[in-house]
């Protein structure tokens, strides 16, 4: 095996191999000695030698290129497996060196890009079976314990529960008439299975836009985030370097997830230019995407969405080099169309929420009260208007994306009120009322960036979520498709207004146990009426078993609270689509019960703490006390 870069942790086999550390752990049971060895490598397996286990390494150098290597003559089943499995992490073009332990059908078949599996832990364990074996059929299964799968948008899915894959070996004559005999994979798996280790040096997320596809206002655009992961360096398939791959990814439509809310400028059979593999960032900044003669079709308005759908996407990949405008050529490499950064400010995904003046929260006498978006400490000001200035007790309260209107549940929890900020008013609404008791309070209000007001009614005999049209109009019922028995607690709007984020208590067995969802918001007009549901709940923090608070943390990350099976309180940055990474843990704050954060991922996270009161963490630095006395931090939205 080569490997190009920083060397990263190995070890010596009995042979003198060199192994990477990348938690493949090779079990092979040999039939009649219920013998046990612990092995791996890219070459033969050890007949000999202390038995040792290889753990997988915890942090991964993701400059390292790694190149495997082809099987060797004669190798045994054990060899062959091993030298598969190591073969599918590599950047080898066309997985050539992975076909190559393979049999020639197979060979053909196996597509690695119809889906990548992610299994946790130690990562994938091919170990022989005992059973069904003779001298020319060996068979093997991969099992592990599965987190996730990418399927062919490269969309990221958590999964859970037992993987196992079975592999049959057979004995096949090379190419050449002289080679012998050898054992080669006749069943691989349908795509790539790696550890999550491998997974995060190969992959990267990146947030791809789309246009939501149902706003009151036709003349705004709302741009919403995708996320899908590309590799981060060249698709060993598709040759595209990682800028092509995120242009292709935009171009091949949203995900299944987020289809049915969202639309995209691009036509159908839009495409990059037959030959395209690389799009380097130019001069000033600048890209060029040549497309072909289907996606050239369109008009200068088109063309300008689809320009602002990739300088967008390009933000998250680009880390290092700012795309500052995408240009679209036409076949013949003419310009299309160009939109610089200041001509997209129009279409940014902030636009719609606005970067947030204030920060808020109750006092020591549950009054509204804000602080600068900087402010560290200090005197906190009443909000202007009925509910802050006229010092009205309240439970919770919710800030408008503009910052014009504010929000605040009642201190008996059973009331909604809605006031202007403004200095001097007094008028206050009570948009709706609870029929629950004292003890099943409404939770939090939140606010999309349309202007509508959401809230979850937790009266045990019917609990449901409600939204407030322009926060003032009648209240109408959502309704939740897969809640089931569980019971919404807390929730946060996205800015764009097509997603959702829920705080579910349910019954599993005999606990009862909290965790944080993502919806879609699906708007229909039905007989000149909008309708509202929320479809499509999936996981997004399914490593944590007991979740205690949310937020969103821009465009498709919530900062979440809660702990995992059998650990500690840990706050940390989760992905709408379920993925995480150890770079998103947050330090620790005691005992969390509130948190607070907005889109612009710049800005200070708040959070509320039973031994610390209101606490605040800039980015980069260490949390610090912003009040003694406080409770119920919030930002707009």
């Amino acid at each position: 095996m080569g490997v190009e870069g920083r060397s990263r942790s190995s070890d010596r086999t009995n042979e003198g191999r060199t192994v990477r550390e990348r938690g493949l752990r090779v079990t092979a049971f040999v039939a009649g000695a219920g013998l046990l060895l612990t092995a791996v490598g890219c070459g033969s397996m050890p007949d000999h030698g202390e038995v040792r286990e290889v753990k997988a390494s915890p942090q991964v150098d993701t400059q390292v290129r790694v190149y495997s290597v082809p099987p060797l003559p004669g190798a045994e089943p054990g060899a062959i497996v091993d030298g598969f499995m190591e073969a599918m992490t590599s950047d080898d073009p066309g997985f050539d060196t992975a076909r190559k332990y393979l049999t020639k059908n197979a060979s053909k078949k196996w597509n690695p890009g119809r889906t990548t599996t992610i299994l946790g832990g130690a990562g994938p364990n091919p170990g022989e079976t005992t059973s069904g074996q003779n001298k020319t059929t060996r068979t093997f299964k991969i099992t592990g314990e599965q987190i996730a799968e990418l399927d062919e948008q490269s969309a990221y899915e958590p999964l859970s529960g037992a993987y196992g894959q079975t592999l049959r070996l057979v004995k096949e004559k090379g190419p050449d008439k002289k080679d012998g005999v050898e054992w080669r994979i006749d069943t691989p798996p349908p795509g790539l299975v790696l550890g999550e280790s491998d997974f995060q040096r190969i992959f990267r997320s990146v947030n791809k836009y789309y246009f939501a596809s149902a706003t009151e206002d036709p003349g705004r655009r709302w741009l919403v985030a995708d996320p899908v992961y590309v590799r981060k360096r060249t698709d060993p398939q598709t040759r595209l370097d990682p800028v092509a791959q995120a242009v292709k990814a935009v171009m091949d439509g949203p995900s299944t997830w987020l289809k049915p809310v969202v639309i995209s400028r691009f036509p159908t059979k839009a495409a990059l230019k037959n030959g395209t593999k690389a799009l380097p960032i130019g001069d000033h900044n600048s890209l060029k995407v040549p497309l072909n003669p289907e996606a050239a079709a369109i008009t200068q308005k088109t063309c300008q969405d689809m320009a602002a759908q990739l300088l967008f996407t390009l933000q998250d990949l680009t880390s290092s080099t700012r795309v500052d405008q995408v240009e679209m050529l036409r076949p013949d490499d003419s310009s299309l169309c160009l939109l610089n950064k200041n001509e997209a400010g129009v279409y940014a995904p902030s636009s719609i929420s606005g970067s947030p003046s204030h920060q808020y929260f109750l006092n020591a006498d549950r009054h509204l009260v804000r602080l600068g978006i900087t402010s560290e400490s200090g005197f906190a000001e009443p909000v202007p208007g009925a509910i802050g200035e006229l010092g009205v007790r309240v439970r919770s309260a919710g800030i408008s994306r503009d910052e014009s209107a504010a929000a605040a549940v009642s201190d008996d929890g059973l009331e909604l009120y809605v006031a202007p900020i403004a200095s001097g008013g007094n008028k206050r609404a009570t948009v709706y009322r609870s029929a629950a008791g004292a003890k099943e309070p409404l939770s939090p209000p939140s606010w999309d960036g349309r202007g509508d007001l959401w809230v979850a009614d937790r009266d045990q005999r019917r609990p449901r979520v409600m939204r407030i049209v322009d926060g003032k109009g009648t209240a109408q019922e959502v309704r939740v498709d897969g809640l089931g028995a569980g019971t919404v607690d807390a929730l946060r709007v996205s800015a764009d207004g097509v997603r959702i984020a829920l705080l579910i208590t349910e019954k599993k067995g005999s606990k009862t146990v909290t965790t944080v969802k993502i919806g879609r918001v699906e708007r229909r007009d039905d007989a000149g009426r909008q309708t509202v549901e929320v479809v499509g709940l999936r996981l997004a923090a399914p490593q944590m078993e007991e979740v205690t608070a949310m937020s969103w943390a821009g465009q498709s990350r919530l900062v979440v609270v809660g702990r995992e099976s059998g650990g500690v309180q840990q706050m940390r940055y989760v992905r709408t689509d379920g993925s995480s990474s150890a770079a998103g843990l947050l330090p620790g704050a005691n005992q969390v019960t509130v948190v607070a954060a907005t889109d612009t991922e710049s800005a200070a996270v708040l959070a509320q703490s039973t031994d610390d009161g209101i606490v605040r963490l800039p980015p980069g630095a260490n949390w610090k006390t912003l009040v003694r006395e406080g409770s119920m931090p919030v930002y707009p939205g």
